[in-house]
């Protein structure tokens, strides 16, 4: 038997015996075919990035079905006669791209690209279902609803989506590069998949039970086979029974399991039909949850039924849905204890399910004695069908509702607490109802008898309901250890009230509000506008150019890391971490009973660091820090070992099986918090040189305050970075013991150095690639070094290719996030609002290692700097404790100085009952003040835009008027409130020393190379333009299309050397910087040649002159900063200008002063140690060291130019204004809008700054690295980004020092998210305000932190965990 499917219209078959049944399609996909587009981020079915279109034939209806899957849950033996497709399959570079893919690319919706392909497969799916009707806005805003995205911000990507939309207005659409009143035609037949013919003709009967998968077609074979499976189960023989797999995400162990027989029940005709009888409608148990959503719309007999689907809407993404079965979700429930919503609606609905048992037959149970009975047998029990009831009853009216409090409004999250409520009414009494709650941390979705009962035969009044919620605080308990325990118990209540409150209220509303229900509205559509500017001053600089690559990407074509094909006898790793903070490790072993892969070849620890080498994971200037634990480990998540396998998944399978054994005696406890690491003294020293610069008399201005709020505390958590590619390398040996390491970062010089350093070779000997990165943020800066000198060291012990993609849960585990930290502060102010003193203690966790923590105390004063506090003093304190070491992330220190500076202000407000608006005004720098806290970094005062930034986004976002109208909505209804809060932004950057190398070819193209890497930044595109404006100068024929000609490559360490730190927002300039350079020289020796022709000349006959005459075409340069005012301290710093002259031979002319400053004989290497010392990894250290530019030596240039009048650092600018509405009984927040105004200068490329910005703005703080996986760790979905969304790019135009006038986009818009929490506090404190009335408090004091990520939890329960049963008692008594 054969295994017979196709891939892009290209057919596989594959012998089924073969076969390992637990292979997914994601696997087959990536290992064993030629198509790359589909890739693995979460391996959890939760992010999109592995999204096909699986199409499969009906011979007997002779028709095809269309739907999303995601093939990291599919299994490859399930697709047998099926079609898929991916990405590349829609279109490619080689047969043209489909216009999806042009049209995400021209709405500049792709940025480091990964998410891309997953996305233009479910939009293509989306097109697909409604290739019979129109497609419209609202299909188009929920055709990406599962996809996740961390680049960009959604915004660009709905606009995409809607573009093919029939009934979208062209005028709403975001900025994109087609002309605003027309788009490119849609070719009607690119909506069609056609599927292959050839499986048609190959479609044949399968045999059931000869190979390791089986198919039956009927019930009776399936007893068949499980009778003789049962038989044989003496010997030990395991089934698996298949239907989607889709709980293989969830339940993430079942992929290790061995299972000797898989039996795929989706064949069996009476398990997969749909049949509506008199009394209701039975659903075969592997009928998939997008048939079941279809048919219920269908039912018009009762309105429930409508609403049984819109909310199995809200299950998993559209693309689990499509394979994963109603019956396995109710087997969940029911063996596994899983949070079902499909139970909890179901059995409020009456439902009862048909269970075929082995050893008791048919039977028919309810859906309740279901749940309640012990778990089913693996494969003696199956559910083979679900019935639904009708509600027939003529003399009184039928109310169901269901309901679900979750992270993501619209899907994709499990729910805190869900319910739903069937009740039948008659002249407002209940006759009879059902009441179930689920998910909420019990056993199982449970009915509240009790309350049921109460209620039955009642009228409904406030009395008879505030009684029946002091019945369900009995019922609705969740088991300890359930996470937000309070917070899951608070919503039962809310959820009744609100089903049965219509019961009681009849009249219209009254004028204060008080006595009626706000009903909730439906979200208004997502829309948006942009404001940029375009610049041709300096063309094609300025102009809004798609991405480069962009439908490369979106067609899946563009190599990553993990794309690269794998080297012959390549070998897979997986990390073995500790789970121990602090802990002796006396051995490695594998669990008992354990099935390890028969793969495994090594398990590569310290000791197999090479003799000579170093066991070193990272190498910077601040240290070191081991590549493996030794003797002990110093906290959860260090990497112990590397798993080598001849598969990623028999690795990763070993890695989980590995059992490492401990010793914790006679050891002192971990430090496990900041508190007890200041009482143990461990710190970690802060260089005097890197301490930030207090400013002023803070004892001075305390004194005279009028009032002063003294030790108020803020804590402040973590953050995952959340990347979509995660951590991965791949090792190759090469000839004369050196090696080449791909490895996807943010510093390869800096893996360069560690892979060194730990194998004991020299550095020649060592060459680190790295052409695009799916996305950084920071996380593959640091954290990626230990990743690919781990797989080094593993290829160099076994001299074969070693590679490693960490899995979801390893990479959250092992990477860190941002800093946590205890912040205590005292602010003295004046009865204006005026603030005359601040006085800070913080307390930053570190973790076990220092990394670049150092230069985080200067981030977090930079940032909140941007008031004038009158006077500043602070005492940091890096804490050394037994966590998992930190990692700079996307604006690190500036986030948290952001929120604090903002929790400081609003507290200040609070206690003098003003609006923290106006405090925010009042202490808005002027110029002077400016430059006394910011130093030389202030730069001219005509570049300080803030203060008129401020009152220009007032006026256009008519931000006093709004005020004025969420003040009467929060007047007028009870359990929403609205906040609407303004916030501005001063981000310090610097510029620091980067290389860069154009070469012209003999066709006249260009090739480009940069230190900076491409993280979907867009520093690729602004370098070309950058290139095709310096060369462009030569005014020949042809310049003007010379973009075109230019491809920027990716990064090779022993070609680009000194290629330093990408990131600090600046790369992007700095890269366009050093590509100028390197273009003036070639414009200076191509000049002659022009003025030698005597007339015209184009571009490639200047060119085939240029290699006639043998002029050197390849220019190299290392754009080095001078006149650097040290950021925070009022350091001075010496200029110098030096020249190479390698054709005199006076090479090392440069080094000199570094020899005579030395004082003394000094070694070559250490000599060079200090060159490379002083071009620091990272923006912020370079801003900081008080040391000589002209040491930034190029050491592969033939030329230095250093160019003149270059602060290396300025300050960016930005306000934003965010309105937020928050549901009282949930928690939830939902961002109505948010409008956003910042400086960029003159930009590069306003589209690809407008990218930055809005995707900076909207990379969400929620969750917490308490999580491992997608299913608890949300970020920000399509569902939760404003749903009005106004930005405008300031063209100020005053920064003639800066690169052509530009700006930095990357990590300052960051900060304005801070207008999002700064909104919610507003609205909370109106909730506040509201049950205070209620309770009857009249304190006018309201004094409290908002926690900061402010999550559905922490908002309930800072608004009332008790709020409806506080309303009804108040009404109680004012009645």
């Amino acid at each position: 038997m054969s295994l017979v499917f196709a891939i892009n219209g290209q057919r596989f078959e594959l012998a089924l015996s073969s076969v390992d049944p637990s292979t997914t399609l994601l696997e087959f996909l990536r290992y064993q075919s030629p198509f790359k587009s589909v890739k693995l981020s979460c391996g959890e079915g939760g992010c999109g990035a592995c999204v096909v279109l699986l199409s499969r034939y009906d011979p007997v209806l002779q028709n095809v079905e269309d739907f999303t899957v995601s093939s990291c849950l599919t299994l490859l033996c399930s697709i047998n006669h099926c079609s898929i497709t991916t990405s590349e399959g829609l279109g490619n570079s080689r047969d043209g791209f489909h216009t999806i893919h042009n049209r995400l690319s021209g709405f500049h919706a792709s940025q480091c690209g990964f998410c891309t392909p997953g996305m233009s497969v479910s939009l293509f799916s989306a097109l697909l279902d409604s290739s019979s009707s129109e497609f419209t806005v609202l299909e188009a805003e929920k055709a990406v609803s599962g996809n996740l995205c961390r680049c960009t911000g959604y915004r660009p990507i709905v606009d995409a989506c809607k573009s093919f939309a029939a009934d979208v207005d062209i005028e709403d659409l975001g900025f994109n590069s087609f002309c605003k009143n027309s788009l490119p035609p849609f070719d009607s037949e690119k909506r069609v998949c056609s599927f292959p013919e050839f499986l048609k003709d190959e479609m044949k009967s399968i045999d059931s039970g000869m190979h390791r998968w089986c198919s039956p077609g009927s019930v009776e074979e399936l007893q068949r086979l499980l009778q003789g499976a049962r038989k044989a189960n003496s010997v030990g023989l395991s089934v698996k029974l298949v239907a989607g797999n889709t709980s293989t995400g969830y339940y993430k162990d079942e992929r290790d399991r061995h299972y000797d027989k898989y039996v795929d029940i989706t064949r069996i005709r009476e398990m997969k039909e749909i049949r509506e009888t008199q009394n209701g409608v039975e659903i075969g148990a592997v009928v998939t949850i997008s048939k079941v959503i279809a048919a219920l719309k269908e039912i018009r007999v009762e309105k429930m039924f409508g609403k049984l689907a819109a909310h199995m809407e809200k299950i998993a993404a559209r693309f689990i849905r499509n394979f994963g079965s109603i019956g396995g979700n109710l087997v969940m429930a029911q063996r596994k204890q899983f949070p079902s919503d499909m139970a909890t609606i179901l059995l409020a609905a009456g439902a009862s399910v048909n269970i075929m048992s082995l050893s008791r037959g048919l039977e028919k149970v309810t859906l309740e004695q279901f749940l309640q009975g012990p778990p089913l047998e693996d494969y003696y029990d199956l559910v083979l069908t679900i019935e639904i009831p009708f509600w027939h009853h003529r003399s009184s009216e039928l109310l169901f509702e269901t309901y679900r409090a979750a992270p993501r409004p619209n899907g994709s999250a499990l729910a805190y607490l869900n319910a739903a409520f069937l009740a039948q009414v008659k002249d407002r009494m209940v006759i009879n109802c059902r009441l179930a709650f689920g998910a909420y941390g019990t056993k199982h979705a449970i009915r509240c008898k009790e309350v049921e009962e109460f209620l039955s035969g009642k009228l409904i009044t406030d009395n008879v309901l505030s009684e029946a919620i002091t019945l369900l605080g009995k019922s609705v308990v969740p088991q300890e250890g359930t996470s937000n325990l309070a917070y899951r118990s608070s919503l039962a209540p809310g959820f009744l009230f609100n089903f049965f409150h219509s019961l009681i209220i009849t009249e219209k509303p009254s004028s204060n509000g008080y006595y009626h229900l706000d009903q909730p509205k439906p979200l208004p559509m997502l829309s948006s506008s942009q404001h940029v500017p375009i610049n041709d001053e300096y063309f094609p600089v300025g102009e809004p150019v798609t991405k480069s690559g962009a439908s490369l990407q979106a067609s899946g074509e563009a190599v990553y890391v993990d794309d690269i094909p794998a080297p012959a006898n390549c070998l897979y790793g997986a990390f073995i971490y500790s789970t121990k903070p602090y802990a002796k490790v006396k051995g490695i072993s594998f669990k008992e009973n354990s099935v390890v892969p028969d793969g495994v070849l090594a398990v590569i620890s310290y000791k197999d660091v090479p003799k000579g080498g170093q066991n070193i994971g990272l190498k910077f200037s601040f240290g070191t820090e081991p590549l493996f634990a030794e003797d002990f480990t110093l906290h959860v998540g260090q990497c112990i070992a590397l798993v080598v396998a001849d598969t990623q998944r028999h690795a990763d399978t070993a890695a989980n099986l590995a059992l490492v054994e401990y010793e914790t005696e006679d050891l002192e406890p971990p430090i496990l918090s900041v508190e007890d690491a200041v009482k143990k003294s461990s710190l970690f020293e802060i260089y005097p040189f890197l301490y930030p610069q207090q400013v002023g008399d803070t004892s001075k201005g305390m004194s005279e305050a009028d009032h002063r709020i003294i030790s108020s505390e803020i804590r402040l958590g973590s953050q995952y970075f959340f990347y979509m590619e995660t951590q991965t390398a791949l090792a190759v040996p090469d000839e004369d013991s050196s090696i080449v390491v791909y490895s996807s970062c943010q510093t390869p010089q800096y893996v360069h150095s560690s892979v060194a350093a730990c194998l004991g070779i020299p550095e020649n000997k060592v060459r680190i690639i790295t052409r695009r990165v799916g996305g950084g943020f920071g996380g593959k800066a640091v954290k990626a070094m230990p990743v690919a000198t781990a797989c080094a060291v593993a290829a160099n012990k076994l001299q074969r290719p070693v590679r490693t993609y960490v899995n979801r849960k390893t990479d959250m585990i092992m990477t860190g996030g941002r800093h946590p930290m205890k912040i205590t502060y005292s602010v003295g102010f004046k009865s204006t609002g005026k603030i005359t003193a601040l006085e800070l203690e913080i307390l930053i966790d570190v973790g076990a290692t220092l990394g670049l923590s150092m230069l985080i105390p200067s981030n977090i004063i930079g940032a909140l700097k941007k008031y004038n506090w009158g006077a500043l003093s602070f005492d940091f304190k890096l804490c050394k404790t037994n966590l998992l070491s930190k990692a700079i992330m996307r604006a690190p220190g500036d986030v948290q100085g952001t929120y604090i500076a903002e929790a400081i202000i609003e507290n200040v407000a609070s206690s003098l009952s003003l609006e923290a608006d106006t405090i925010r005004k009042i202490n808005l720098h002027t110029y002077d003040s400016l430059a006394l806290f910011y130093k030389d970094g202030a730069g001219e005062p005509h570049e300080y835009t803030l203060s008129s930034m401020w009152d220009k986004l007032g006026v256009s976002s008519n931000f006093e008027e709004r005020v004025s109208i969420v003040r009467e909505f929060n007047e007028s209804n009870i359990w929403r409130k609205r906040g609407i809060s303004r916030v501005p932004i001063i981000y310090p950057v610097s510029m620091f020393a980067t290389p860069g190398r154009v070469s012209v070819l003999s066709d006249g193209t260009v090739v480009v190379e940069v230190g900076g890497i491409e993280l979907g930044q867009g520093l690729w595109t602004k370098v070309k333009q950058m290139a095709g404006y310096a060369l462009g100068l030569l005014q020949c024929d042809g310049t003007e299309e010379l973009v075109d000609k230019i491809r920027v490559v990716q990064s090779d360490t022993l070609s680009m050397v000194q290629g330093n730190f990408t990131g600090g927002s600046t790369t992007s300039e700095g890269s366009c910087a050093a590509v100028r350079l390197c273009c003036e020289t070639l414009v200076k020796r191509l000049k002659p040649l022009i003025e030698k022709s005597g007339g015209p000349i184009s571009w490639n006959n200047l060119i085939s002159q240029a290699y006639a005459q043998s002029v050197n075409l390849s220019a190299s340069d290392l754009y080095t900063p001078e006149e650097t005012p040290t950021q925070y301290l009022n350091y001075g710093v010496a200029v110098s200008e030096v020249e190479i002259d390698l054709v005199t031979g006076q090479t090392f002319k440069i080094l000199k002063p570094l020899i005579e400053k030395s004082g003394g004989p000094i070694s070559w290497n250490n000599l060079i140690s200090q060159v490379y010392f002083f071009l620091k990894p990272h923006c912020f250290l370079i801003e900081l060291l008080d040391f000589h530019y002209s040491q930034s030596v190029n050491l592969s240039a033939s030329d230095l130019y250093t160019p003149e009048e270059t602060p290396t650092q300025y300050l960016n600018y930005g306000v934003a204004v965010s309105e937020v509405e928050v549901d009282l009984v949930t928690g939830q927040t939902t961002v109505l809008q948010t409008d956003i105004l910042y400086d960029s200068g003159k930009s590069l490329n306003p589209a690809v700054d407008l990218g930055q910005i809005e995707g900076a703005f909207i990379t969400d703080s929620e969750g917490l690295l308490l999580t491992d996986s997608t299913w608890t760790y949300k970020i920000t979905t399509v569902d939760t980004i404003p749903r009005q969304f106004n930005v405008e790019i300031l063209n100020s135009g005053r920064h003639e020092k800066r690169v052509l006038t530009s700006k930095a986009s990357g990590e300052p818009p960051l900060l304005l998210a801070a207008s999002v929490h700064c909104a919610t506090r507003e609205a909370v404190k109106e909730a506040l305000k509201q049950l205070r009335m209620w309770k009857g408090v009249n304190d006018s004091e309201l004094m409290f932190q908002l926690p900061v990520p402010a999550t559905m939890p922490v908002v309930k329960e800072l608004c009332g965990l008790d709020i409806v049963e506080s309303y009804l008692e108040w009404k109680s008594s004012v009645n």
